[in-house]
């Protein structure tokens, strides 16, 4: 799935969007595009849990493709 995701600014952040996806999956695949403000994401958790992951995160995001 692919994921637009707001406040990714550095790779710290992505590193940190990497986490929250993978304490909710640890075996989640999660491709980070900073730049373009993006994850491709390989998971089995549903993308309402994701959703809801990233924003307790600090990083407000939306499913752009499943």
């Amino acid at each position: 799935m692919k994921l637009s995701i707001e406040d990714m600014s550095c790779e710290g952040c992505a590193r940190s969007v990497t986490r929250a996806i993978q304490r909710l999956d640890p075996a989640a695949e999660v491709v980070v595009d900073r730049l373009g403000g993006t994850a491709e994401v390989t998971t089995a958790a549903n993308g309402e849990a994701l959703l809801a992951a990233l924003a307790q995160a600090g990083y407000p995001s939306q499913i752009l493709s499943r």
